[in-house]
């Protein structure tokens, strides 16, 4: 009996149609992967730092003109500054600071003793501030690690509350996967632990577009806990729900020495008064 085989013409489209099927699965495993530059986007765990996100979101305008109002000038540090130059800074009239102490459950700050002890030790009142990644572990066990790993507090005058940095997660989807009330729930259980930890209200550093979009702009913090907003321009802008001022305002992230500067909303006497509670 013959054999029917496919002609020239027949085994050319049969080759053309798996090539365009190789071709085809070969770019939808390629559309699933990260590409090299996006890779590159994602920090290593631990590396965050207060603000990092503020730019890539809200952008920055220009430099606060100064006010009738007394302010008294402040930084923020992290690993990323390494050993801080504490003296110069003290001599360009920054009196206070906020050392990052920890991130997650899994992350402490190399440079914290540097840092910390240096900044008290040139006569500046700080305090240290924690990374939330609610993504990782509870509100609660954060706070537990951060009151045990730097974030503590005394009635000193020179020791300031504890900070809670929540805002775009640098890692992944900006709100950490969580629904507007569950955030808020994460938030309050961290702020109350805290609290019963430490006996302050910690401090609450947020840029107003992430609350607004992560937290549905959540009034219910106001009353208590201290307002430290972000937000790079000449003044500090609209403010969350539930806050009628700022505590402290986050202005730039290029300025001289350490780049994060910061405004506190008050003569040192008020940065005084805020750490003795």
């Amino acid at each position: 009996m013959p054999v029917h085989r496919p002609g020239p013409a027949r085994r050319s489209r049969l080759s053309q149609t798996g090539v365009l099927l190789a071709a085809l699965s070969a770019l939808s495993l390629l559309l699933t992967l990260p590409t090299a530059a996006q890779a590159d986007d994602v920090p290593d765990r631990g590396t965050a730092r207060l603000g990092q996100g503020v730019i890539e979101h809200d952008g920055q305008g220009g430099q606060p003109t100064g006010g009738d109002a007394a302010q008294t000038e402040g930084v923020d540090v992290s690993g990323h500054q390494g050993n801080v130059a504490w003296q110069t800074l003290w001599n360009s009239g920054v009196k206070w600071a906020y050392v990052k102490a920890t991130e997650s459950t899994s992350y402490k700050n190399p440079y914290f003793t540097q840092q910390y002890n240096g900044s008290y030790n040139v006569g500046m009142i700080r305090g240290a501030y924690h990374f939330a990644t609610p993504d990782t572990s509870s509100g609660a066990t954060q706070a537990n690690y951060f009151a045990s790993g730097g974030g503590g507090w005394s009635r000193d005058g020179r020791t300031l509350p504890g900070a809670l940095d929540i805002e775009w997660n640098p890692y992944g989807a900006a709100c950490f996967g969580k629904s507007q009330s569950a955030m808020v729930s994460w938030i309050r259980d961290f702020l109350n632990t805290y609290k019963s930890r430490t006996g302050r209200d910690a401090v609450i550093y947020t840029a107003t577009s992430w609350w607004k979009q992560c937290t549905g702009n959540y009034s219910g913090f106001g009353a208590s806990n201290p307002l430290w907003i972000a937000r790079y321009n000449t003044g500090p802008g609209e403010l969350p729900a539930g806050w009628g001022f700022q505590t402290m305002w986050q202005y730039t992230s290029s300025g001289p020495t350490v780049g994060d500067h910061n405004k506190f909303n008050g003569a040192l006497d008020r940065v005084v008064a805020l750490a003795n509670g």
